[in-house]
């Protein structure tokens, strides 16, 4: 089944349907307040009307998300209903490089004296 490419629903309603957001209030505010981008262009009103075919731009947590609207959908249903609304358009992040937390050998809490020795370890001896 196509969508219809007229079909349209407001920003904030789908952005809710699409389970991007866990409720409704949530999607708007985040749409009112101008985090939302749709084909490139800033938008700050939630009744803004979206179709098939749009590119919406908005932040998710600590991620940016881009997604491709496939179909406007009539209902939030459940989450795999849900992700065929989209095209998660997103690059994958890179894997966090940061080295590990330097982990303390013996029992308990480490004494002053260790506790030195671990910073000095972590940030080297000329810092």
């Amino acid at each position: 089944m196509q969508p219809d490419p007229r079909a349209s629903i407001r920003l904030d309603k789908w952005l809710w349907h699409a389970r991007f957001f866990k409720t409704r209030s949530l999607a708007a505010r985040q749409v009112s307040s101008g985090h939302v981008r749709v084909n490139g262009k800033r938008v700050s009103k939630p009744a803004h009307a979206v179709g098939a075919q749009d590119v919406l731009t908005f932040v998710q947590g600590d991620a940016v998300k881009v997604v491709r609207v496939r179909d406007p959908g009539t209902r939030r249903g459940p989450a795999p209903e849900a992700q065929t609304l989209y095209e998660d358009l997103t690059e994958p992040a890179p894997r966090d490089t940061a080295p590990p937390a330097p982990k303390y050998e013996g029992k308990g809490r480490p004494t002053k004296r260790d506790r030195r020795k671990l910073d000095l370890d972590k940030r080297g001896p000329l810092e």
